[in-house]
């Protein structure tokens, strides 16, 4: 028979190995996470190859952690077909996938409008990661956003400010053409896109902002509600082609400024009626030339005397259409999520989940 020895060192390796991952990394000095249940919302409109290949990178980043996600897929009305497989590998974080169908296409930012409110009326979870599903939002982005989330105990947004940009330069020019313009008109600066974490309960607030329906960052802005920012390069597509182009960027810019319609229409108003005083300036400079002094006035004086008559009728045209423009939308409720998100779902499928995984194991 064999002699069975006792090895302590095998012993204390074989322990060590059962030990939680928590546990394990208290041992190694670094202090752990809070476990966290995340929800993730990734637009996508034919992304089917990079979303399955994010998914698997973004499961392998945050595996280390004791943290489990359901990802929420919401498909903006696609028109290429998926392989069910490709979401079908063995995760280790990931609990569910599930695909939102829309019954048409929204555009990007009513796509994570809707996949918020679907969330916040069907899952259960601490904190909800928006992303797109190209690739351009990294897994590696993802584990910075919640170190800062975990730092600040969930209490705040979590927004990524892109520190460096793979745009072309045409690109970087209109876009900074956009940020001058957006500031004039709303005072604030364009610092983030739609990456981001954001605590569960700030869902309760988005259900019911009709800005939400244009633009998302832009919302958070307008909601008023605590978020901070953290520096986050932008990745590049995992495959494709960006189907992103100028008509469609102009109108994302427009959506954008949009959500500060009525901030946008009193800086117009002060604006116009501004240009509007100094046009009545210039008639009477010219009048009380030419009445009340001894210079001589070229002919030009009549005409220029004329345009600007003209100029300021309708200076203040604009400022008054301004004006019913802001009261209008004062009392306008207009498309509020929790509402009528519902009328553009189509179906909800789930392609994968853990705990059928598990049954059949």
């Amino acid at each position: 028979m064999r002699e069975l020895t006792y090895n302590p060192l095998q012993t204390t390796l074989a322990s060590y190995q059962q030990l939680p991952r928590e546990l394990k990394r208290l041992e190694t000095g670094t202090v752990p996470h809070p476990p966290l249940h995340l929800a993730v919302v990734m637009p996508l409109r034919d992304d089917w190859t990079s979303a399955a290949e994010l998914i698997r990178r973004l499961d392998s980043a945050i595996s280390c952690d004791a943290w489990t996600i359901e990802i929420l897929l919401v498909d903006d009305a696609s028109v290429e077909s998926y392989d069910h497989n490709d979401f079908q590998t063995s995760f280790s974080s990931v609990r569910a996938i599930r695909r939102l169908r829309l019954r048409r296409n929204l555009g990007h930012q009513r796509a994570i409008a809707i996949g918020l409110v679907y969330v916040q009326q069907t899952t259960g979870c601490d904190a909800v990661i928006v992303m797109d599903a190209d690739g351009e939002d990294t897994p590696d982005g993802v584990a910075q956003l919640l170190r800062a989330y975990c730092d600040t105990h969930g209490e705040k947004a979590i927004f990524a400010a892109r520190s460096r940009r793979s745009e072309s330069l045409q690109f970087r020019c209109f876009y900074f053409l956009y940020k001058f313009v957006h500031r004039c008109l709303t005072g604030m600066n364009v610092r983030v896109g739609n990456f981001s974490i954001l605590p569960s309960a700030y869902l309760n607030t988005f259900a019911v902002m009709n800005e939400l329906w244009n633009h998302y960052a832009a919302a958070i802005f307008r909601s008023k509600l605590p978020f901070t920012m953290v520096p986050i390069p932008r990745g590049t597509r995992i495959a494709g082609t960006s189907r992103m182009n100028f008509v469609a960027l102009v109108s994302h810019g427009l959506s954008a400024i949009s959500v500060f319609g009525d901030v946008v229409g009193v800086r117009l108003l002060i604006a116009s009626l501004a240009a509007s005083l100094v046009a009545g300036l210039g008639i009477i400079l010219v009048v009380m030339t030419k009445f009340l002094t001894n210079w001589a006035i070229p002919g030009w004086a009549t005409y220029a005397t004329g345009t600007l008559v003209i100029i300021m009728i309708q200076l203040i045209t604009i400022a008054t259409s301004f004006t019913f423009f802001v009261l209008s939308n004062r009392t306008n409720l207009g498309f509020v999520p929790l509402r009528d998100y519902s009328l553009f779902v189509e179906e909800a499928v789930e392609l994968y989940s853990a705990v059928e995984i598990y049954s059949h194991e």
